[in-house]
């Protein structure tokens, strides 16, 4: 990928530095990163950050540079939703982590995505879905897009459906209670009053039925935040616990969990819609992943 921005006299007295970070929105981290694989131009000649290109002079920046990575290649099934230049889209499937960590070195999604890329950068996925989630993951090609995508003015519209136990009393409506670590706990959260961050979730109930003699809500669910485990945190506060939640369940239902889990290993819950204005074409993109089978077959 390859930057460039023409010095106009608007640009007088402006260093390398001063159009990369105020032309260009490029952090000073990866600045650093460009200078130090020399990959910042004006015109055909290597430049000084600190120095001032003269007017009509092209700066040119080389977002190609090799990096570092620990992920091992892995050949797998990926389904592609979306990829131009910048973006790779792909469908997640429940039971799959996104990214390797200590006890989790291989067989992830972002395995499978160096593989599928092939070359020499780090694997940059801009959300992340929980181990028992599906649905749309979004990975970033290199680091400036990446960067772009995180301070988009226009924040990114991300969309879910859930099942969920019981009948809501009002049928579409905003969550609003701040989340925080829940005390000596690693992963689980909980709803924190006085300490937690902002936490917004919109819902709008889109189907009831029954199963196994239990009622149930498909929802859908658009995050104007978001917190790690959000939407399972909030429906569980509001006593409408996910199918399939082993975290979040509600322990005085233990015979109805124990014959849900029959049905559904996991929760119920699957990264619908993602929508956003492109941060390079400017185009509005929208990628949507269709429910997996074994939520699809309960609403059946």
């Amino acid at each position: 990928m390859t930057l460039e921005y023409k010095i106009s006299e608007n640009d007088e007295n402006m260093t390398v530095k001063d159009i990369l970070k105020k032309k260009l929105n490029i952090s000073n981290r990866l600045i650093t990163k460009l200078k130090l694989n020399q990959k910042i131009y004006i015109n055909d000649k290597e430049a000084k950050i600190n120095e001032i290109p003269s007017e009509n002079s092209k700066v040119i920046v080389y977002i190609d540079f090799e990096e570092e990575d620990n992920t091992i290649p892995q050949k797998g099934n990926l389904e592609i939703l979306y990829e131009d230049d910048y973006f790779l889209a792909v469908n997640k499937p429940a039971d799959i982590v996104v990214h390797p960590c200590s006890y989790h070195l291989d067989n992830t999604l972002s395995n499978f995505v160096k593989y599928y890329l092939n070359n020499n950068k780090k694997i940059r996925p801009v959300n992340r879905l929980d181990n028992g989630t599906s649905g749309i993951v979004l990975f970033a090609k290199n680091e400036y897009v990446q960067e772009l995508f995180k301070n988009l003015k226009e924040k990114p519209i991300k969309e879910y459906l859930a099942l969920v136990y019981g009948v809501f009393e009002q049928k579409e409506g905003v969550i609003s209670f701040p989340i925080a670590r829940k005390p000596n706990s690693i992963i689980e959260r909980e709803i924190n009053i006085k300490e937690g961050q902002e936490a917004i979730t919109h819902y709008k109930v889109l189907k009831e039925f029954n199963m196994l003699n239990y009622s149930v809500s498909l929802i859908n669910v658009f995050l104007e935040t978001g917190r790690t485990h959000q939407i399972r945190v909030h429906m569980s506060y509001l006593g409408h616990c996910l199918l399939g939640d082993t975290l979040y369940k509600d322990e005085s239902e233990a015979e109805r969990n124990k014959e849900i889990s029959q049905v559904i290993s996991r929760q119920a819950l699957h990264a619908h819609r993602l929508i956003f204005k492109h941060p390079i074409t400017s185009e509005k993109i929208e990628i949507t992943a269709e429910l997996p089978s074994d939520i699809k077959n309960l609403i059946k």
